[in-house]
Order: structure tokens, then C-alpha cells, then sequence
């Protein structure tokens, strides 16, 4: 399917890994002049850039005049912005609530929420100015499956989750779609990195950390199709929201979890 994307110019936070690094070369390939921002230059996003012609803005978007940067190098560099897709987010897991003091929730909803908004706010001038656009928010099943190990994460997806209904309820009649993608667990560095969840899946278990991440992992957190998403998959669905092929979609959100969350 021709999604349209052809020398559209799209803005993707956290785009030197995992689920970022996969929209950037899906948005890429799909003919998109992607603008990847990232606070590391990895070889992976720098060849990546290389591959379709893309630009890498070093930036912390957590700090608050990154997301400008980031949305004022691109609008320089292209005269104008056709997509963002919000996709920066972090945390590390906690014992439980009593576990997080205010600067580790302050330091999550700095990357995972705030991130979001101020792009948001930098780059819809941009997005209007054409009376179209699309912005892509990447939540999680967190949202609404509020781990108490993750609880400053969970509450800060939960904040994006509701954010995109507003701002698609706001934007919708000038042109503007908003809508996110709630993956559950996914194969990216969070998981996968040395003293990642895999390795405290994998404690106990006699297997490895690849192993619990393929049959351990799935089986606790009630996974129903028996594996968990790769970032490739997360990548597509957000390159069909970005274009005109989800013309007439707005405010929804698109869980990608393999049957995780099992309530309507």
C-alpha cells in the first residue's frame, strides 16, 4: 500500500532506539524527510539518516527548550512540518509507589509527558499553517494497566493518553489529526539491555533473558497471541496514522499488544 508519505516532513522524538528508531526508518522508507531527534547520536540512527537522507538533531527534549529546537531545525531546514510523532518516553522500575521520590516522577513526566507537550506546542503552528497534519503520540497499555513497579510511568501515559483526545478534539476542525498507539511490552532496550526487565523475568527461571522475553515474559502478563510486539509493528501502524490513508481518523487510540488487556 502507497501510504502517501512521499517528501512529507516528519519529526520523531527519541529516535535513536527501539520503537523510535523503527518509525524513523519506516517513515523513511516510506519517503518521508524524516527529522530524528535524540539526546545520543547512535550509529544506528546516524546510518539510518544516512540511508534516506534524513537530519539528526541532538537535542534532551526533557530539558524545556529542547522540543523547540527540535521543531525550529526542521521547519528551517524543510520550510515546513507535515507529521510529529511523540514517541520519547523512559523509565526504570521501582519496588513500588513508596519507591519513587519527586525527582524520579518529576524526571519521567519531563521525558514521557512534558516531551510531548511542548513539541506539540512548537510544532502545531507549523502543522496548521498547511491546514493539515498529523500528530502521532506513542502511550502504552500502562495508561490503563498502571503497574505499581512503573506507577510514575503508568501515570505519565495515562496524562498522554488524555492529551491527545484534547488536542484532537481542538485541531480536528482545522485540519489537524491527533491520535496515539498504546503498545504493551515490546523488543527495545528498555527489555532487552543488560539489568533490563528480561533479566529480572529471567531471575529464577533457569533461562535466559531472550528466553524469558519470548515465553516467560508473554505467559505472565497474559499475552494472548503467546509473543510480545516487535518495534517494526509499532512503526507501521504509526506510518498509517500519519498519512491520509487515516484521513478520517482522529482522537482514537490503537492498542498493540497481543490481546494483553483483555476488557472492552
Amino acid at each position: 500500500m502507497n501510504l502517501g508519505l512521499t517528501d512529507k516532513v516528519a519529526v520523531i522524538t527519541g529516535a535513536g532506539k527501539g520503537i523510535g528508531l523503527a518509525i524513523t526508518e519506516t517513515l523513511g522508507r516510506e519517503g518521508a524527510r524524516v527529522v530524528a531527534g535524540s539526546r545520543t547520536r547512535t550509529p544506528e540512527i546516524a546510518a539510518l539518516c544516512e540511508r534516506y537522507g534524513g537530519a539528526f538533531v541532538p537535542v534532551d527534549l526533557a530539558e524545556a527548550g529542547g522540543p523547540d529546537l527540535l521543531v525550529r531545525t526542521a521547519a528551517e531546514r524543510h520550510g515546513r512540518i507535515d507529521v510529529l510523532v511523540n514517541n520519547l518516553g523512559a523509565t526504570s522500575a521501582r519496588s513500588g509507589f513508596l519507591d519513587v521520590d519527586d525527582a524520579q516522577w518529576q524526571r519521567v513526566f519531563d521525558l514521557t509527558f512534558f516531551s510531548a507537550v511542548r513539541t506539540s506546542r512548537a510544532a502545531l503552528p507549523h502543522l496548521l499553517a498547511d491546514s493539515g497534519g498529523a500528530i502521532v503520540n506513542v502511550s502504552s497499555v500502562n495508561a490503563r494497566l498502571p503497574f505499581p513497579t512503573v506507577v510514575h510511568y503508568s501515570a505519565a501515559k495515562a496524562a498522554l493518553s488524555n492529551l491527545t483526545k484534547a488536542l484532537s478534539e481542538e485541531f480536528a476542525p482545522q485540519g489537524v489529526r491527533v491520535n496515539s498507539i498504546a503498545p504493551g511490552p515490546v523488543r527495545t532496550p528498555f527489555w532487552t539491555a543488560p539489568g533490563g526487565l528480561a533479566e529480572t523475568a529471567a531471575a529464577g527461571t533457569g533461562k535466559s533473558a531472550e528466553e524469558a522475553l519470548d515465553e516467560v515474559v508473554p505467559r505472565q502478563m497474559g499475552i494472548s497471541t503467546g509473543r510480545i510486539t516487535e518495534p517494526r509493528e509499532v512503526a507501521e501502524l504509526c506510518a498509517f496514522l500519519a498519512s491520509a490513508r487515516a484521513a478520517n481518523i482522529t482522537g482514537a487510540e490503537f492498542v498493540i499488544d497481543g490481546g494483553q488487556i483483555k476488557t472492552t
